[in-house]
């Protein structure tokens, strides 16, 4: 039998005297967006260090382990990687040397459920569009311009993309001649988009089907944003080999073959600026850094509304650029044991997504009025079925996954109370909500009754505490049409020295944010970094 892994802790604890520097960057926060940026400029010669306030590397990538069991936080799955010329798959080959395995999912990688009715998404381009065709015979011509608007989303997002990095007046431009030459479905919502191609709710509900990947439901999100992520899945779900806290773990040593470090329990408390310019950060213990250069991985939220001396005049007129913008939903996740194999549970490599009917919004609406109303979304994912390493690391257990809408109301009552200690009431309304999260499960899996050996509930709450974002949002910034028209959602600010990165820059998801990664470390990069953006964005 083999022996159960170690509690999982990535990068080194920080103590004032082992820092190393002096650096060329300090990288705050190591989500996957601060950890690719950091990655990429240790390849280009830099020395940089990460510091995470978290036991553990990775952001929304770390896994944790408790009773025996271990489970992903937030990487369900990725798209984009199984074939070695996409830009996500040479992304993450380069970030980690390659050492970052991928094991397909089932073809069907994701089931949508509209009540009772059940539609497929089943990988590659061809196969998804006949799935489609053969649930909906009377929809080809609206299936076919569907996927016509895809791609010409993601030409679009190329320009898009690059706007972020050139120089302001450049940039100016790009966004007025993309605004003059782009089709008038990239600036709307999802929803008035598919509406024009078709009336059949069902066919638009399946192909929104994913909306739990952005947080919004069509009628809210933006047609870009909808596009990214149906794009992303044409070919597939992957899951990483080894579990998802892999990712922050290959890219360690990158990172650490230019002399720079990744450090945990290492809580930044102020960006330091001297005369409209980086200097540093200051720690929670008063220990000063000192780098040319800071890049902020903590969200726009916290960089400006928390990281920046109050008196920094640049501060305010970031603050007023916020007022623009919306953190995104707050969730909860049900984390489970069971102590058997995924294959004699019979679970399946397959996400599940049920939602009461077709008509999402309005779903939406009732769960507001009403939190007894039936959830709006349910997400069922089984990570120990998509792992061919879990069985050997965890020998007889299993493990599954649920996630659902979990408004931070609910639990802001609790917000000043420590983690682990919140209370009787906290933990008596976390069961309740577990309950009515297992009995979704025994609904579609009946033989999973009794089965069950461990369950714990993650919160707002728990977000908030572990990965700093305060209303427990899960996608940073709100994906709306209006997200996307905010020209100051780049890597440069307009504090020298104070660069962002992560999936405030470009969009949400693992890939998005090392997306955001990959353009801060080509905007610091110099020659360097136009040779790396060639490399990266030149195809794929």
């Amino acid at each position: 039998m083999s022996k159960k892994p170690s509690t999982i802790r990535i990068g080194r604890r920080y103590r004032a005297n082992r820092l190393d520097g002096p650096y060329d960057a300090l990288v705050v926060g190591s989500g996957i967006g601060g950890l690719t940026a950091a990655a990429c400029l240790a390849k280009m010669g830099k020395k940089i260090c990460v510091l995470e306030q978290h036991y553990t590397a990775g952001g929304f990538t770390h896994s944790y382990d408790r009773n025996g069991y271990e489970w992903d936080v937030g990487v369900h799955y990725i798209g984009d990687v199984g074939h070695p010329e996409t830009l996500g798959r040479r992304l993450f080959d380069y970030v980690t040397e390659a050492q970052l395995q991928w094991a397909p999912m089932d073809e069907n990688f994701d089931r949508i459920f509209l009540g009772a009715q059940s539609y497929d998404l089943v990988a590659g381009k061809t196969a998804y569009r006949e799935a489609l065709i053969d649930a909906f015979p009377a929809e080809t011509g609206a299936i076919d311009t569907y996927f016509e608007y895809l791609a010409e989303v993601s030409r679009q997002m190329r320009w898009h993309t690059l706007a972020k990095i050139m120089p302001a007046g450049l940039a100016r431009l790009m966004r007025w001649r993309q605004r003059r030459r782009a089709p008038g479905y990239f600036f709307r919502t999802t929803r008035d988009v598919l509406e024009t191609l078709t009336s059949n709710q069902d066919l638009i509900a399946v192909l929104t089907g994913q909306w739990g990947d952005c947080g919004l439901p069509p009628a809210r999100s933006s047609f870009i944003i909808h596009s990214l992520i149906a794009r992303h899945y044409l070919h597939g779900g992957y899951y990483p080999v080894g579990g998802s806290s892999r990712m922050a773990e290959t890219i360690l040593p990158v990172i650490r073959a230019a002399g720079g470090e990744v450090f945990t329990y290492a809580c930044v408390d102020e960006i330091r600026v001297e005369n409209g310019r980086v200097s540093g950060v200051r720690m929670a213990d008063g220990h000063e850094i000192d780098a040319p250069i800071v890049i902020s991985n903590a969200g726009v939220q916290n960089t400006f509304g928390a990281l920046l001396a109050d008196r920094l005049p640049e501060r305010a007129h970031y603050l007023e650029r916020m007022s623009r913008v919306r953190p995104s939903m707050a969730s909860m996740c049900l984390y489970i044991g069971l102590k058997d194999t995924a294959e004699r549970l019979g679970l399946p490599r397959t996400n599940y997504w049920i939602y009461p009917s077709a008509h999402y919004e309005a779903d939406i609406a009732a769960f507001e009025h009403d939190p007894e109303a039936d959830l709006p979304l349910i997400y069922i994912s089984f990570p120990s079925a998509k792992d061919p390493s879990f069985e050997s690391r965890y020998p007889g257990r299993a493990t599954i996954e649920i996630v659902a809408p979990g408004p931070h109301e609910w639990f802001a009552p609790w917000e000043n109370t420590t983690w682990g200690k919140r209370g009787e009431d906290y933990e008596a309304l976390k069961e309740r909500l577990s309950q009515r999260l297992l009995e979704a499960l025994y609904e579609h899996f009946p033989h999973l009754r009794g089965q069950v050996d461990y369950t714990e509930l993650s919160t707002s709450l728990s977000t908030a505490h572990f990965c700093r974002y305060g209303k427990g949002e899960i996608y940073g910034l709100d994906h709306d049409p209006q997200r996307f028209e905010q020209s100051w959602l780049r890597p440069k600010t307009t504090i020298r020295g104070l660069y962002l990165t992560g999936q405030d820059v470009v969009t949400c998801g693992v890939s998005g944010a090392m997306l955001g990664g990959l353009l801060t470390a080509v905007q610091l990069g110099g020659l360097k970094g136009l040779g790396l953006a060639r490399r990266m964005l030149g195809g794929g």
